[in-house]
């Protein structure tokens, strides 16, 4: 299964190097379901989450597959009284993107995006190639040459 995806070809137009990873589905998996089918560290592999904040801004959080995003930190990184999550009808023609299949790259406009401060403990991440069965891994430093983002502590401590 040797597709290329939009995501896959902004990383190649900007010549940035990136592992790919595809994996057999019929429909979405949990993020953890996802790490686990390609034998990756649960902590190193991230998902991307679209919300919409009080004022009606949307941000974009990338945060650990086995992790929460605490709605309040995620406000507080934003400036926002508070965020929840898009419904899922909302995310197509928002993003671009299906449940399952969103990236932090390759949207349909740019979001302000945070990325939980966790990533900082990888030299790469992984997060989704823009389809369901599609991963890539991307160094944070890289991804900051295609999208700019803030780190923050996002998730719910348990």
């Amino acid at each position: 299964m040797e597709h290329k995806t939009n995501v896959m070809r902004i990383l190649n137009a900007a010549k940035i190097s990136y592992k790919s990873y595809c994996y057999d589905v019929k429909e979405a998996l949990s993020g953890v379901e996802v790490a686990r089918a390609l034998n990756q560290n649960e902590a190193q592999v991230f998902k991307t989450l679209v919300t919409v904040g009080k004022s009606g801004a949307h941000y974009v959080f990338v945060v650990p597959v086995a992790e929460e995003l605490d709605l309040k930190k995620a406000a507080k990184a934003c400036g926002e009284k508070s965020v929840e999550m898009v419904k899922n009808k909302e995310l197509l023609p928002l993003t671009g993107y299906i449940h399952g299949g969103c990236s932090p790259l390759g949207m349909k406009k740019f979001f302000v995006t945070f990325i939980d401060s966790s990533a900082q403990n990888f030299e790469t991440i992984i997060f989704s190639g823009g389809k369901i069965g599609f991963q890539v891994e991307v160094s944070l430093r890289d991804l900051g040459k295609l999208i700019s983002f803030s780190l923050a502590d996002l998730t719910l401590k348990n």
